[in-house]
Order: C-alpha cells, then sequence, then structure tokens
C-alpha cells in the first residue's frame, strides 16, 4: 500500500508542542512521542476516528481485528498455563484495551473458564484483583522511548526540537539519568550512526504491573527483541511510524495523525517480573505459543469448519502462519504463586 503523502505539523500540534517544550522549545524523543501519542488535545490517541482495524480508513489491525478466533485461543493457552490451578478462581485482566474496541476486549464474545472479565483502557489507573490473569495485546511497544545515537566515538540521546515552524531531530546536550544508567552496556565498538530505541517505559510498565499485590499469570503478546540484538542488529533502531496500513521511518512527519511504536526488550520485561517473584518466564512465538497451550481450541476449530474455507479458519491461519503473525509477534507469559 502506497504511504501517505506527509503533511506538516498542524497549527494546533505546533501551538501544543510549544506548550509542552516550554521556552527551548525542545523535547526529547520519549517526551515527545509520549506527547504526539496521548496528549488529551493533539495526540494521536486523542482523534475520534477508527485506528484499528482493516479498513482503508484505518492505520493498523491487530490480532484482535480478525474476530474471536484470537480470544478463544487467549482463554484456552491461558487457562491450560495455569493448570493444575482452578481457572474459576481467577479473573482475566486486559491492559491496554483499544478504545472504541469490542466491548469486552479481546474475550469479547469467547467461552472462557475464568471467574470473570476486566477490561482496563489506556490511561485507566491499574487495579488487579488478588487471584488474576493478566495479559495484553500490543500494550508494550506503545509505550514510549528514548532513542540514542552513535556520533564522534560515543552515545548521544536524541530529542525533537521546534524550528522555523517544523520539527527536527537534534542531539541533546546531555542524556536522561535513565538513558545514561544503561550506555555502559552498549558497544563502544559500534559504527557511527548506529540508532538504539531504548523501551524503557515498556520495562517501567511491566515493573508496575508486577509490584501488584496479586498471584496467577502473566502473558504479553507483542513485538520486541533481545538486548543484544537491540545493541548490535538494528542499526536503524526500531521505532516506527504506521499511518492509513503504512509503515513508515518518518518519526516526525504527521505528528499526531500517525501512531508511533517501538520493539520492546524482552530481557528487560523478563527481569521485571523475576524481580517481583515470578518464575523464569517463557518467551515463544505466537505460532509455537498457541500450538504447544492452545491446541484442543485449535483442533475444535478444525473440526467444526472440516470441508471449508471459513474466516475462522482464515483468522486462525493468520495468527499462527509464520509468514503472517505466526512470526512477528512474540509472547512472554510467566507465573507467580505468591505476591510481592
Amino acid at each position: 500500500m502506497t504511504a501517505p503523502t506527509p503533511s506538516p505539523p498542524s497549527p494546533a500540534f505546533l501551538a501544543a508542542f510549544r506548550r509542552a517544550a516550554g521556552a527551548g522549545a525542545v523535547l526529547p524523543f520519549d517526551r515527545f512521542m509520549e506527547f504526539a501519542l496521548y496528549d488529551p488535545a493533539a495526540g494521536y490517541y486523542a482523534r475520534n476516528r477508527p485506528r484499528v482495524g482493516r479498513t482503508a480508513a484505518a492505520d493498523f489491525f491487530t490480532a484482535a481485528s480478525l474476530g474471536p478466533v484470537f480470544g478463544e485461543l487467549v482463554a484456552e493457552a491461558c487457562g491450560s498455563l495455569l493448570a493444575p490451578r482452578r481457572a474459576a478462581d481467577y479473573t482475566a485482566v486486559e491492559i491496554g484495551v483499544e478504545p472504541g474496541g469490542p466491548p469486552g476486549g479481546v474475550l469479547a464474545g469467547a467461552a472462557h473458564p475464568f471467574a470473570g472479565v476486566v477490561t482496563l483502557p489506556r490511561g485507566r489507573p491499574l487495579a488487579v484483583p488478588p487471584r488474576a490473569v493478566v495479559f495484553s495485546n500490543e500494550l508494550f511497544d506503545a509505550q514510549p522511548c528514548h532513542r540514542i545515537v552513535r556520533r564522534g566515538g560515543a552515545w548521544r540521546e536524541l530529542g525533537v526540537a521546534l524550528r522555523a515552524g517544523a520539527l527536527a531531530e537534534i542531539l541533546l546536550p546531555q542524556p536522561a539519568p535513565a538513558v545514561a544508567a544503561v550506555l555502559d552496556r552498549l558497544p563502544a565498538s559500534a559504527p557511527e550512526g548506529y540508532h538504539i530505541d531504548l523501551p524503557l517505559a515498556a520495562a517501567a510498565l511491566a515493573a508496575r504491573i508486577a509490584a501488584l499485590p496479586w498471584t496467577g499469570l502473566f502473558v504479553a503478546f507483542d513485538y520486541g527483541k533481545s538486548w543484544r540484538e537491540l545493541a548490535e542488529a538494528t542499526p536503524a533502531g526500531t521505532a516506527r511510524a504506521y499511518a492509513r496500513h503504512a509503515q513508515s521511518n518518518d518519526l516526525l512527519a504527521q505528528p499526531g495523525e500517525q501512531d508511533l511504536t517501538c520493539h520492546v526488550c524482552w530481557d528487560w520485561i523478563g527481569a521485571a517480573l523475576t524481580e517481583r517473584g515470578f518464575r523464569a518466564p517463557v518467551l515463544e512465538s505466537q505460532e509455537a505459543f498457541f500450538v504447544h497451550h492452545a491446541a484442543p481450541a485449535l483442533r475444535r476449530l478444525t473440526e467444526a469448519e472440516a470441508g471449508r474455507v471459513s474466516s475462522r479458519k482464515l483468522a486462525a491461519l493468520q495468527l499462527l502462519h509464520p509468514g503472517n503473525m505466526g512470526q512477528k509477534f512474540q509472547v512472554l507469559w510467566a507465573l507467580r504463586d505468591a505476591p510481592p
């Protein structure tokens, strides 16, 4: 699909940016990303229009856009992972439900074994029952990231400045403390111009969820990489923009009108869990996760739809096939039997 023609920042966005950035008209990239996505007046998620779905008017689609099959597989897999615990003793909590999405979230319309279902849209205070299955679908990639680049033999943090009515990427004089804390873990031999997008906010969100006094199962569907891959194998970074189902590397184009995402660091998410009492997390491709843990649901779907190519079969194929979502997305899960 042809990418939309980039448009300059609107006057309303520029006015809001000036208010957020102050006299210097500069924001670190993580604050710019948070502002461009979530500002109540100018942010992408503040716009009253469809964002998620298969239509041309939307910007991207997720597994939940494929209908109830995704929820059925999630319910089956989570119930299986809880065994021998009784799934009926646990409440399913979906964090980061897209506003305007299906009422009831991913499990809407899907038979499930849980005591109940709670959905927490983005921005809602975190509240988790004592026994819970906490899961998310593309929540962590939507958290703001810091951007750093190798320049002049040193790692420098990037920011966004307003210059002559246009947004421009600049080098910041000093890195934020959270960024400075990880710089000594970066390869000094990285080539000039190597970019790393640091998903620190995603790791912090995982830590906040894990710090709450609950027991049960944590499951995150998302796309991410190991710390080593981020530091050594992604020279252009992983932050991307999406608009009208087209991906772009121009993160400053159409501010407030395009989605911005960043791969999570699975090592950091896992560490946030284990440091708060979870067993060793398991990371699987989405394909492997459903094949390993939702086989009964897949078998029921195949038997019920035998002899015909149905929309439900096609949805399952997209979720599992390596060329579609099966390998693009990963699932990290972990269990905890005592609160932190």
